[in-house]
């Protein structure tokens, strides 16, 4: 067999239909757009977002003010008091030991420390962030809060 021998299935190739050309084709006339109208017109139709004359989505919708930051961290949140009843006196409060009381529900997320609720055990908490009013109750009950 030769690359000249080759040729398509009959059947699996379609001739364009080729409209305006005469009534003998079968496509001469209105060439298959129907009579008249807004359709029938070289780009005729509505656009996307067309609601039949009322006002479109996109132009009721207020234009809101303000942005997102795409560099803005999210941190998980856990409270001194949360820590009082969680951690035994002396113990080292860091990601993994919060993970593994399930306080926190993902390690690669970044631990801040708040201040709401009292704490009276001296802990050692190594986290990511810590308000500066959980640090002035974690250093008052005896504790020490150390940052990466």
């Amino acid at each position: 067999m030769q690359i000249n021998d080759l040729f398509p299935a009959p059947g699996s190739r379609k001739s364009r239909k080729r409209v305006g050309r005469g009534h003998g084709s079968g496509h001469g006339g209105r060439s298959g757009r129907g009579d008249n109208g807004q359709l029938s017109r070289a780009g005729g139709g509505k656009g996307p977002g067309f609601e039949g004359g009322q006002n479109p989505l996109a132009m009721r919708l207020p234009k809101l003010p303000g942005f997102k930051n795409r560099n803005r961290i999210e941190y998980a949140i856990v409270n001194v008091s949360r820590l009082e009843d969680l951690f035994d006196k002396g113990a080292v409060v860091d990601i993994d030991a919060l993970f593994a009381k399930r306080v926190i529900k993902s390690k690669s997320v970044p631990v801040k420390v708040l201040g709401d609720g009292d704490i009276s055990k001296s802990l050692t908490v190594k986290v990511d962030k810590v308000s500066a009013s959980a640090r002035v109750k974690i250093e008052a009950a005896g504790g020490t809060v150390e940052l990466p």
